[in-house]
């Protein structure tokens, strides 16, 4: 994954190697191209193409050059969406997404500490 916010680069950062078998539940693994990313969220490729411009999700880019987006950018996306549905701009809903996503981390980091995990 080439996420631009700290949560994102620690869970690229954590894996080196990826099996086929791994793929399948890989978060992270970039394997929805821009048309059945935007058909699974009900958006247009523009859309992700703004929230990719917003700095909230950065697809991988296959070898051909097309965009592939994983599992969890897609959950951020659709996040984004359903912000972008109540009126929320595009911009302002990327940043609170983003925002989020930092507390959850940094949530998570935090319980470990505190159970020793």
């Amino acid at each position: 994954m080439d996420q631009t916010h700290p949560a994102g680069d620690e869970r690229a950062a954590a894996r080196t190697t990826h099996s086929t078998e791994d793929r399948f539940d890989d978060e992270d693994y970039p394997a929805y191209s821009m048309g059945t990313a935007a058909e699974m969220l009900g958006v247009s490729p523009s859309f992700l193409r703004a929230l990719g411009a917003a700095k909230l999700i950065e697809p991988k880019r296959s070898s051909g050059g097309h965009r592939r987006y994983s599992r969890y950018q897609l959950r951020l996306a659709a996040r984004a969406r359903e912000l972008v549905d109540r009126g929320t701009p595009v911009e302002a809903a990327c940043r609170i997404i983003i925002l989020e996503d930092q507390l959850a981390e940094a949530l998570r980091i935090n319980e470990s500490r505190t159970t020793g995990d």
